[in-house]
C-alpha cells in the first residue's frame, strides 16, 4: 500500500495550486431534486453514497454513470480508484467527464481504497474522489466525512451488491447523502430505435432533509440528468407537491 500511496502523492503534487474559490454545494440543475437537498445541492466538502438498485451489471452501471455525471459538474481533476479495471472511458466522456481530467488509482482491496480516497481528500487540490468498495463500515465512513470537512472536494463512495446479497445500504454510514440508481424503460421512439436511458433515482437518506424519488433522463455529454418532458409540463397534483418528483 505504501508504494501505492507514494505514487498518488507524487500525481497530486503535479496538480498543486490548480484549485480556486468554489460555491459550498453542486446542483443537479433540477428543481425537483435540487429543493429537496438541504442546501441546494450535494455538499462539495461531503461524502455521498451511490448504489444499483440491484446487482444486476445493468443497474451497476447506471449507478456508475450517475456518480460520474456529478463528477463530471465538479471542478478539475477527478481522482478515481478502483478495485477492478472495468471502466470504460469512453463511455464516462459520453457522460461529460473527459479522459484528461481523470486521475487512475488501482487499489488492491477496500482498506486500500479507503486510504487513498483519504488522501486525495485531505490533498485539497481536486474537485472530486471517486473510489469503489464492496464492504465499508461506519469508522471508515466518518474518517472520510472528516477528511472532506473544511475542503471544497465531493467524496464519491460507488457500493457495489457482494455475493452475500447484504444491502449495501443497509450498514450504518457517515455519508450526508445515500442513492440507489436503478435502470428504467426509455421513452418510446416514433420510429424502431432506443431512446435516451432512464434511471430511477432514489435518495434513500439525506443529513437534516428528507429523502425522495425520482425518474430521470440519463446523463448527457455535459454531465446532467434531466426530467422527462412529460413529467415538467404536467400540471402540479391535487395534493399541491411539486409533480417534476415522483417521491
Amino acid at each position: 500500500m505504501s508504494a501505492t500511496l507514494a505514487e498518488l502523492r507524487q500525481a497530486l503534487n503535479a496538480i498543486e495550486g490548480t484549485g480556486f474559490r468554489r460555491r459550498p454545494a453542486l446542483p443537479f440543475g433540477i428543481g425537483a431534486i435540487d429543493d429537496r437537498l438541504a442546501g441546494g445541492g450535494l455538499r462539495l466538502n461531503a461524502l455521498h453514497e451511490v448504489v444499483g438498485a440491484t446487482p444486476d451489471l445493468a443497474d451497476d452501471a447506471a449507478a456508475t454513470l450517475f456518480l460520474t455525471g456529478i463528477a463530471a459538474r465538479a471542478w478539475g481533476t477527478v481522482l478515481w480508484i478502483v478495485r477492478r479495471r472495468d471502466l470504460f472511458a469512453p463511455g464516462l466522456a459520453q457522460a461529460g467527464l473527459a479522459t484528461e481530467r481523470v486521475l487512475y488509482a488501482e487499489a488492491a482491496d477496500d482498506a486500500e481504497v479507503l486510504a487513498l480516497m483519504e488522501e486525495g481528500l485531505r490533498h485539497r487540490g481536486l474537485g472530486a474522489v471517486i473510489g469503489e468498495v464492496k464492504r465499508v463500515g461506519l469508522p471508515a465512513t466518518r474518517r472520510l466525512q472528516l477528511a472532506a470537512e473544511g475542503g471544497r472536494t465531493i467524496a464519491l463512495m460507488l457500493k457495489r451488491h457482494g455475493r452475500s446479497g447484504v444491502d449495501p445500504l443497509g450498514v450504518p454510514s457517515a455519508a450526508v447523502t445515500r442513492w440507489r440508481i436503478g435502470c428504467a424503460p426509455s421513452a418510446p421512439l416514433a420510429v424502431a430505435g432506443v431512446g435516451r436511458a432512464r434511471w430511477h433515482a432514489a435518495l434513500v437518506r439525506q443529513r437534516g432533509g428528507e429523502s425522495g424519488e425520482w425518474l430521470l433522463e440519463a446523463c448527457d455529454a455535459t454531465g446532467r440528468c434531466a426530467l422527462p418532458a412529460r413529467l415538467v409540463d404536467r400540471p402540479a397534483a391535487a395534493d399541491g407537491r411539486d409533480s417534476r418528483a415522483a417521491a
